[in-house]
């Protein structure tokens, strides 16, 4: 059977779709990637279906996507709506404004996620939907499929005191979950009014399905996103954001291609076993962001079993045994990360201090890892899903 995304109910004429929506003051949260099948962008297939919409929303990287990481990005126009930007230089500019929402009745998400807490734009959506609910005013989701799938699950969820923006509620890394579940599960375990949020639902999509099995295309969410192999890394090739090490920005495959002057990618490959990768030693020049210009070594993660292969257990790995190779030189991030300046980017990512601290000290990482799984599958079994 061939998946519709949200959009695509939408742009077939769904009457329960197009019922909730005509004749509202509506908004959209959205970003390159929101387009149908046939890679119409939302705004046309809104437009198509008779659909007026008041004022659009950008997340992180901006409606139009052209921003970097960690970049705020200003309100602007585009055909006459203003769009509004729900990422700025301080934490509050996270949220909608009460007068951007007074003018709706209903704001409509349609965000391309892929799978990872840290990934912002599903937080994007928790706060749109927070404030729109405490004004009266309805989100409602037009969801996507997991891009990953939505039967396996890696990494543990947060430790107290460990939330932040790249994981605004305690969920595992590789959480198996759509942008409609995650919202309709806060919803539910923080009060949220039922009749705030409506998700309409993916329709011929199963949990065991990723992104090339459903037939809809890729289109890059945001600039360092570029291909659904990049997906399929993400989950533990984030993690290097919390290092002095280049994950991969500034060069065609980020995440996949990662590294650091002076990291023999050869020595690394082979203390390292990967489960259903190819780990293929490299070197390369990021053309801008960490090392730009310096020519790094390091390594390119190959998938070539996708069943076998669990990216968060990989890269927690492979960074300890980066650290053994180059000491001090690869250091933790320690400067502000997603508005957090108290504690290390690392600890924010991996949910707490307890992996920074064990590789700081050398210990070895299998009783850890064993743990997190164990954190990951009990999040895992207590999911309320709509798939």
């Amino acid at each position: 059977m061939a998946v519709e995304s949200g959009l695509d109910r939408l742009a077939a004429g769904d009457d329960a779709v197009l019922g909730r929506l005509k004749g509202r003051r509506l908004g959209l949260l959205a970003h390159p990637a929101s387009v149908d099948r046939r890679l119409r962008p939302a705004t046309e297939v809104l437009a198509q279906a008779g659909i007026e919409l008041r004022a659009l929303f950008g997340p992180e990287h901006g409606y139009g996507g052209e921003a970097q990481d960690m970049i705020a990005v200003d309100g602007e126009s585009r055909g006459g709506l203003a769009v509004h930007s729900l990422y700025g230089d301080r934490e509050e500019d996270l949220y909608p404004r009460a007068e951007w929402l007074g003018e709706l009745d209903a704001v409509i998400i349609d965000l391309q996620d892929v799978g990872s807490r840290y990934y912002t734009y599903v937080w994007t959506g928790l706060c749109m939907l927070e404030r729109a609910a405490a004004a009266g005013v309805e989100t409602i989701v037009l969801d996507r499929p997991n891009p990953l799938g939505g039967r396996r699950v890696e990494g543990a969820p947060q430790r107290p005191g460990y939330r932040s923006f790249v994981g605004l509620r305690d969920v595992p890394v590789r959480h198996g979950m759509t942008i409609g579940e995650l919202l309709s599960m806060v919803a539910g375990q923080e009060g949220i009014d039922r009749d705030a949020l409506h998700v309409v639902q993916a329709r011929g999509w199963s949990r065991d399905r990723e992104q090339p099995d459903t037939g809809l295309p890729w289109v890059l969410p945001s600039p360092n996103m570029p291909t659904f192999d990049t997906a399929r890394v993400y989950p533990g090739g984030c993690l290097l954001e919390g290092t002095r090490m280049s994950e991969g920005r500034g060069v065609t495959r980020p995440f996949e291609i990662w590294g650091a002057p002076g990291l023999d990618g050869a020595e690394l490959v082979r203390r390292v076993p990967a489960p259903g990768a190819h780990l293929r030693p490299l070197s390369f020049s990021p053309t801008f962001h960490k090392h730009a210009g310096q020519r790094c070594g390091g390594v390119q993660v190959h998938v070539t079993d996708p069943s076998r292969f669990e990216p968060y257990a990989l890269y927690l790995r492979l960074i300890a045994e980066a650290r053994a190779l180059l000491g001090e030189a690869m250091a933790w991030r320690t400067e502000e990360y997603e508005y957090v300046t108290d504690r290390p980017a690392i600890d924010l990512l991996t949910g707490g201090p307890e992996y920074r601290e064990l590789v700081d000290a050398g210990g070895a990482l299998d009783d850890y890892v064993r743990e997190d799984r164990r954190a990951a599958d009990e999040f895992a079994a207590g999911r309320p899903l709509l798939y």
